[in-house]
């Protein structure tokens, strides 16, 4: 098992993190955020972790899955941060939501990098990635940098909305932008006999559609793996599962892609984790991906 974590994102660092919270630098800002696995001690004491501070997320009691931020004056709803690894360049706008997330999730950097790499290998004159569940889309623009073909699914429109703002920052154009549920995108590309050369997934524990379906991880998850095995072109592929659900684990993966796809190449396993600045490593989600180039 692998444990691979964002190495080279100079514009983020987890600072400290314990006491269910994690301490952040984004760019300029320092945001202190939830984090329900961050079950030890943080190492600085309350007075410095909050002198610190340009934002802090706080929960709703009446609805725990919401919270408003408690801000500095100097503190910007709306900025921008840079990601560079060799030749990939990607700009993200980040902005505080009631969810406490900002738009990025930074340990998926090191899966940017497989993407970017594994597309920029390929033979394929326009390799095409579909990016399910692709959220404000960080896999969608760096498939985009390396030159393919890329079909972006979400099925929240604003999202959609967001993530093409980190296209037009990365100074990139042509990503197919598609407000859908996931599932039934996939379901409708297999009857039209469609192909990809790049598959990625990163699906939520739970979520609806635009229309009101439901995804629910345990009742959903292999039929979609199912479905995707017959868009991954056999020539020349690759292919990512990312899961933030807790209790699944990564012998599940592992388990998932053997049993659907069989003896692939080049498979890793894994955990995406990010160190804070004492080296307390927080595990934030597991991974499976492999590729024949």
């Amino acid at each position: 098992m692998k444990i691979l974590t964002p190495s080279y994102f100079v514009d983020y660092e987890m600072i400290d993190s314990g006491n269910y919270k994690k301490l952040e630098r984004f760019g300029n800002f320092i945001l202190s955020r939830p984090e329900p696995q961050a079950v030890w001690d943080p190492q600085l004491f309350d007075k410095e972790w909050n002198s610190r501070l340009h934002a802090e997320f706080v929960r709703d009691k009446a609805n725990p899955e919401k919270g408003i931020w408690s801000l500095k004056d100097s503190m910007k709803e709306q900025w921008f941060v840079a990601y560079k690894f060799n030749n990939l360049n990607l700009r993200f706008r980040l902005g505080l939501s009631s969810f406490k997330h900002v738009g990025l999730f930074p340990e998926q950097a090191p899966n940017w990098n497989y993407i970017y790499e594994k597309v920029s290998q390929m033979e394929t004159a326009k390799p095409k990635v579909l990016n399910l569940f692709a959220y404000t889309g960080g896999a969608s623009i760096a498939a985009r940098a390396a030159g393919a073909e890329v079909v972006h699914v979400d099925s929240v429109k604003q999202v959609i909305s967001w993530a093409r703002e980190n296209m037009e920052a990365s100074e990139l154009t042509d990503v197919r932008w598609v407000v859908e549920d996931a599932l039934k995108f996939v379901k409708r590309e297999v009857k039209r006999g469609n192909k990809y050369n790049g598959i990625i997934l990163d699906p939520p524990a739970y979520g609806r559609g635009p229309d009101g379906e439901r995804w629910i991880i345990e009742e959903h998850l292999n039929e979609i793996l199912k479905l995707c095995a017959e868009l991954l072109d056999p020539k020349e592929h690759f292919y990512i599962l990312n899961l933030y659900a807790i209790g699944f684990s990564a012998v599940i993966v592992e388990t998932l892609i053997h049993r659907i796809y069989g003896d692939v190449k080049n498979l890793e396993i894994g955990e995406l984790v990010v160190e804070d600045s004492f080296r307390k490593k927080l595990p934030l989600s597991i991974y499976g991906r492999f590729s024949n180039v």
